[in-house]
C-alpha cells in the first residue's frame, strides 16, 4: 500500500506541526550527511524551529562554510576578479611554469649553451654534474657492451655446437651411403 501525498500547506495542529518539524529534520539532516558523504561536499545547514531553537549540522566546521560563503559571495559581487579555486589554479600554472622555464634553462646549461653570466663555482658544478652523468652513461654502455659480447659468445657456442651435429650427421650419410654402394655392388 503506498503512501498518500499530504498537501504542502501549514499544519494548524501545533502538536502535529511539532511532530512533522522533528521528523522532517532529522530527514533533512540525515540526507545532508548523505550528500556530503557521497560527494565529498561541504555542507552547512541552520534550521529554527517556529519556537526561535537553532539546529544546525555542518559536514565540517560551521565557521569554515560560513568564512567559505562569505569569500565566495564577496567574490560574486566582484565578476571581474576570479574565484579564490581559480587563482590557486593560476598559482599553481605559475609555479609550474616556472618551474619549466627552470629546468628548461638547466638543460641549456648541461647541453653547453647559455653559459654567459655563470660564475666559476657554478662552470664546476655544471662540468661536475656532466662528468657524474658521463660516468653513469659510459657504465652502462660498457654493462651493454658486456652483455651483448656474451650473447655473440653464446651464439656463437651454439653455432659450433650446431655445426658439430652438422659435421657428425654428414659423416654418418657419407657412411651409411657408402655401405649402400656396396651392398648394392655385391
Amino acid at each position: 500500500m503506498t503512501r498518500k501525498r499530504i498537501e504542502i500547506k501549514k499544519i494548524d495542529n501545533t502538536m502535529a506541526r511539532q511532530v512533522t518539524f522533528a521528523k522532517r529534520r532529522k530527514g533533512l539532516f540525515k540526507k545532508a550527511l548523505e550528500l556530503s558523504t557521497l560527494c565529498d561536499a561541504e555542507i552547512a545547514l541552520i534550521v529554527f524551529s517556529s519556537t526561535g531553537k537553532l539546529f544546525e549540522y555542518a559536514s565540517s566546521s560551521m565557521q569554515q562554510v560560513i568564512e567559505r560563503y562569505n569569500l565566495q559571495s564577496k567574490n560574486l559581487n566582484k565578476m571581474d576578479q576570479p574565484s579564490l579555486e581559480l587563482q590557486l589554479d593560476n598559482s599553481t600554472y605559475s609555479l609550474l611554469c616556472d618551474e619549466i622555464v627552470g629546468k628548461t634553462h638547466e638543460l641549456r646549461q648541461m647541453k653547453g649553451e647559455e653559459l654567459q653570466g655563470l660564475k666559476m663555482e657554478e662552470l664546476e658544478k655544471l662540468e661536475q654534474l656532466l662528468q657524474e652523468g658521463l660516468s653513469r652513461v659510459l657504465t652502462a654502455k660498457d654493462e651493454r657492451f658486456v652483455e651483448e659480447i656474451s650473447a655473440l659468445e653464446r651464439k656463437g657456442a651454439q653455432l659450433m655446437e650446431d655445426n658439430q651435429r652438422l659435421k657428425l650427421v654428414s659423416g654418418l650419410i657419407e657412411f651409411l651411403s657408402f655401405f649402400v654402394t656396396l651392398l648394392l655392388i655385391n
